[in-house]
Parts: C-alpha cells; sequence; structure tokens
C-alpha cells in the first residue's frame, strides 16, 4: 500500500476512535473527575490564590495588633477610675457629709485665692497655671458633695420620721392633759395565721373598755411600726367610737439598725406628760423613761393586764403630776399594778386616824 493510502486511512479511522471515547466516558466517571479536580486545584488555582493573598484581601489577612500607647492610656484610665471609686466609698464610710465638707473647704479656697500682683510674670503663670488645674478637681468635690448630699437626704427620708412635729398642737386649754401612747400588735391586738383560715386578728380582753375609759382623762394615740393599710382598717373595727385621737404608723418610726423605733420626741408633746404602754416597750421606744412594760398578749383567755393598769393611769392623770419619768422610775423592775395597790394601802394605813368629838 502506498504511503497516500496508509494516511487517508489514518484520518479516516480518527474521528470514529474520538467519539466512541466520549461516547462511552460515564457520568460517574464524570463526577468522580469533577470531584478530584476541586479537591486538589491545578496549579495555577493555587497560584492565583497565593497571588491575591499577596496582593492584600482583607478577608484572609491576619487581624492588625492594638497599638500599644492605646493599650497603656486605657490601662491608666481604668487604673484611675478604680482607684478614684475607692477612695469614694472608703470616704463614704468613713467620714459624715459635714466632716467631708470641712476637709476640702480649705482646698476649695486655695483654688480662689487671687493671684497676688507683686508676683513676676513667669510667677503669676505658675500661680494661674496652679489654680486652673485645681479646677478640675474641685469640680469633682463639689459634685461628689452634691450627689451625696441628695443621697443622704433620700436615706434620711426612710429612716427618720416623717415629721419633727407627728402630732397637731395640743389646745390651750389641753395644756395639762396627759399623752398615753399605745403600741398596737401584742398590746391591743394580735394578729395570728393559719393555713386553713389564714390572717386574723383578735383584740385583747377588755380593750374597748380600757379605751373608752382612759379617752376620759388622756389624750389616747396608737403609735405602730406597721404599715398604715393594716393600721387602719384594725383600728376602724377596734375603736368605733373614736377614743384613739391620733394614729402613727411606720413612717413615723425611726429606723435604725434594722428595727422601727418609736420615737417620742417627735410627738410635739411636754415629755414628762407622755407614757408609752407595750408589750415589747423597752425594744421598741427610744425613751424608756417614758416606757410602761406590760406582758405581751398571744391570745391568753384569762389576761387581765390592761384593766389592772387603769387604777394607776387614773390617778397620774387626776393628781397632774408635773413629770411622770420619776414616778415611772421608781416602779422599775416591778410589775406597775400590783405595786400600785401595795403603796396606796401603806399610803391609807399612814393616814392618821379622825378625831370623834363628843358634845
Amino acid at each position: 500500500m502506498s504511503g497516500i493510502a496508509r494516511s487517508r486511512l489514518s484520518l479516516a479511522l480518527l474521528p470514529r476512535t474520538s467519539a466512541l471515547s466520549f461516547a462511552t466516558f460515564s457520568p460517574a466517571a464524570a463526577a468522580a473527575s469533577a470531584a478530584a479536580a476541586a479537591s486538589f486545584p491545578s496549579k495555577e488555582a493555587a497560584a492565583a490564590s497565593e497571588s491575591s493573598s499577596a496582593d492584600g484581601d482583607p478577608s484572609s489577612a491576619p487581624p492588625p495588633r492594638a497599638s500599644k500607647p492605646f493599650g497603656l492610656l486605657k490601662a491608666g484610665i481604668v487604673t484611675a477610675l478604680t482607684a478614684a471609686l475607692g477612695a469614694t466609698g472608703y470616704v463614704t464610710y468613713a467620714y459624715p457629709l459635714h466632716e467631708v465638707d470641712q476637709k476640702t473647704r480649705e482646698f476649695r479656697e486655695n483654688v480662689k485665692r487671687p493671684i497676688q500682683e507683686d508676683l513676676s510674670g513667669f510667677e503669676k503663670y505658675k500661680a494661674m497655671a496652679y489654680s486652673e488645674a485645681l479646677k478640675v478637681p474641685v469640680a469633682a468635690i463639689e459634685l461628689y458633695l452634691d450627689v451625696r448630699r441628695e443621697i443622704e437626704d433620700q436615706i434620711q427620708g426612710f429612716s427618720e420620721p416623717s415629721s419633727e412635729k407627728l402630732l397637731p398642737d395640743l389646745h390651750p386649754q389641753e395644756q395639762h392633759v396627759f399623752t398615753i401612747v399605745l403600741d398596737l400588735n401584742e398590746t391591743l391586738v394580735y394578729s395570728d395565721w393559719k393555713r386553713e383560715r389564714g390572717w386574723r386578728t383578735f383584740k385583747r380582753p377588755g380593750v374597748e373598755a380600757f379605751l373608752e375609759h382612759l379617752s376620759k382623762f388622756y389624750e389616747v394615740v396608737v403609735y405602730s411600726d406597721q404599715l398604715s393599710m393594716y393600721v387602719d382598717p384594725v383600728m376602724e373595727r377596734l375603736d368605733p367610737k373614736g377614743c384613739v385621737r391620733h394614729r402613727l404608723s411606720r413612717v413615723a418610726t425611726k429606723y435604725e439598725n434594722g428595727k422601727h423605733y418609736r420615737d417620742l420626741s417627735k410627738l410635739n408633746r411636754n415629755p414628762g406628760q407622755v407614757i408609752y404602754i407595750s408589750g415589747h416597750a423597752l425594744e421598741s421606744c427610744l425613751q424608756p423613761e417614758n416606757c410602761v412594760q406590760i406582758k405581751p398578749w398571744k391570745l391568753e383567755d384569762n389576761d387581765t393586764q390592761l384593766i389592772d393598769l387603769i387604777p394607776f393611769l387614773e390617778y397620774v392623770a387626776v393628781a397632774r403630776i408635773s413629770d411622770i419619768r420619776p414616778v415611772l422610775a421608781s416602779f422599775q423592775g416591778r410589775d406597775i399594778p400590783t405595786e400600785f395597790i401595795e403603796r396606796s394601802k401603806r399610803l391609807q394605813e399612814q393616814k392618821p386616824q379622825g378625831r370623834f368629838w363628843r358634845r
């Protein structure tokens, strides 16, 4: 066969072989080759990726490091704030407001001091710079004092009685009348809670007769550490005749060391003409010299504490004693009703016998 014939034969067979190879190439093999191409990128793709990274792609570049001066400045600010808060907390704890104001008064006066005219130019500039530099701490001190004064006023509103005069002025014709102050819980009533019935309030035996009789001789006041939403409904049912002139609730007490105290000095009454009666008198009152301690009532049926006190209280009101405090001090540590009866008997025995005149 000649060379021309051989070349024609090869050209004729070549397209058939290519077609056969594409036709027999399965889809699974195509997918596998595509996955392999994705898993193993070509050298050109890798080179392109490296070139894009080298060109400064922001998504692949490492984050910039914080500058050291800014970090030092931030640490300094945090340290200064911590020190200022610590110093403020210590000053608030260690010194009252008037002492802080007194200690900083000289410092504030130095700032307001005028610059002397006989100073040189440099000294005037130095004094002016010093005065300007001190205005910032002075302003901070003034702000601290204002904030602390506001906070202490708010706290005092909760810890001190609501008024310096808890009771209105007495009528001029009643200046000789004594004021008897009564506690509420475990003195006049007792509140008890049980699961099957909830809260219930019980009246002490003889309380209504006690209030009605004493209202003829005394200005009767109820002074409780309970909220007014509790005191008012109880007193409405306990005292329908209005024998109690005034009711004082928790807002009228002094809060100290976690307890509410009755402060009789805020009653706007003569301290020598005030008697405080309570089952916890010495524990709940700031004036123990005016206290009459009785047994707390806890639902005892045979209790007669209030009724037994009537003779003593009636005698005090009729006798118009100028100051009740020495009288109460003479009964200290003793049961007042029992001791009063014994003293009355001894007084009767010491009286001289009357003469029988004969005609």
